[in-house]
């Protein structure tokens, strides 16, 4: 079973954590803040980097071991985790933007949480966290 624990990098800041297979974590912001500083300072260049297209969400990070590059069914996973931390949560598909963190960047005086993403790949999958990536089979 996966179970996600939270996490805390700074007195205001809450991530949230989901480990993964094959020592891969997922790492989720539940606010606006969260999402700048995971986004733009927790995301390390070769890190994945979610979220859900037109919707209020986390922005999701995937990290896992140095140099391996993660399969298509952890991707989705990942994916699964920014559909469930989004306003889609009810949703049955929910299409899932999906780059690599060097390709998020923030816009010159745009406000907190957003970002601006190049090369993405979309996903699209039901939304699931925790116990759920199994059953759903993402």
């Amino acid at each position: 079973m996966v179970k996600a624990k939270p996490m805390r990098r700074d007195r205001d800041l809450r991530l949230i954590e989901y480990p993964l297979q094959d020592r891969w974590k997922a790492l989720v912001g539940r606010t606006d803040a969260d999402n700048d500083y995971l986004s733009l300072r927790v995301a390390q260049p070769d890190d994945w980097w979610f979220h859900v297209r037109g919707v209020p969400g986390g922005h999701v990070i995937l990290q896992g071991p140095s140099g391996e590059e993660p399969d298509r069914e952890t991707l989705k996973r990942a994916a699964a985790i920014a559909a469930y931390h989004s306003k889609a949560r009810r949703a049955g598909l929910v299409a899932v933007s999906c780059t690599r963190a060097r390709y998020v960047t923030k816009p010159r005086g745009a406000k907190t949480g957003t970002v601006q993403i190049r090369k993405e790949v979309v996903f699209k999958v039901r939304p699931a966290a925790g116990a759920e990536l199994t059953k759903h089979g993402q």
